[in-house]
């Protein structure tokens, strides 16, 4: 199965480390234009170098995909291009540094803080991307959920566990919205992967025992890596896929 991606305009959200920046390298040795996005301006020259390196042509904002205006002026460059974005990864998101805590001791700003970055930013970016695609009538949007949208958070994170689940149903509702203009969207899930700072604090706070059994819990007996989650979003953003729409692929090593 060869799967290529010239010609076509890729935005990436989250693209500064872990997942982002494994998707955007993947773009990149594939033929793709791409356009990530992040907050951390260093981290974004890391990925961009690296996209550069393999050949690839890539360009790197810094934008806060909770600004609605941002998001707006950032779609709108990447579309001058070609006319339009043709692929939508929603990777930014996760746990903005916060650890588990009892509910009554979680502020009303942790909760809407990951709120903002895991739903409400997606949903910015869709807004933005989506008017191009109806015309060129053709769209890849792929959203990066969580096994916690599906179950229980092993990060013990209620906004967290909360928000990516509400990812996924935004999913599925538009997917029935937008699959008229032939715009597929669906959902990769991650299980537990060490992709930056914050599951790498995660993984270090399960001690020995914890860690060996977690990995004892999953089928292939091994943690996955990003370049697992890059590989599943070339599928759901590749023509093999364009019949595939409003799911939500377990990406974990078997639960």
């Amino acid at each position: 199965m060869l799967i290529e991606f010239a010609g076509r305009t890729v935005i990436v959200t989250g693209a500064a480390h872990g997942f982002g920046r494994a998707i955007c390298l993947e773009f990149a040795r594939r033929g793709a234009s791409v356009w990530g996005c992040d907050i951390l301006p260093d981290e974004l020259a890391e990925t961009q170098r690296l996209c550069l390196e393999v050949g690839g042509r890539c360009q790197m904002r810094v934008v806060d995909i909770t600004h609605r205006d941002s998001v707006m002026a950032f779609t709108a460059e990447a579309a001058s291009q070609s006319g339009r974005v043709d692929i939508l990864v929603n990777n930014a998101g996760g746990v903005l540094g916060q650890v588990g805590r009892p509910l009554e001791a979680v502020t009303p700003e942790e909760w809407h803080a990951i709120f903002a970055v895991n739903v409400t930013g997606a949903f910015y970016c869709c807004q933005a991307a989506a008017p191009g695609m109806k015309a060129a009538c053709y769209g890849r949007i792929v959203n990066i959920s969580s096994g916690a949208g599906l179950g229980v958070s092993l990060t013990g994170i209620q906004a967290y566990a909360a928000s990516k689940a509400a990812l996924v149903n935004l999913t599925r509702q538009l997917a029935h919205e937008l699959g008229a203009w032939n715009i597929t969207v669906n959902s990769v899930a991650p299980g537990f992967v060490r992709s930056n700072p914050n599951t790498e604090r995660q993984w270090q706070s399960y001690g020995e025992e914890g860690q060996r059994r977690l990995v004892e819990g999953i089928a292939l007996k091994r943690l996955g890596t990003p370049e697992d989650i890059a590989y599943s979003v070339l599928f759901l953003a590749s023509d093999y896929a364009s019949w595939i729409t409003g799911q939500v692929l377990s990406v974990d090593g078997g639960k």
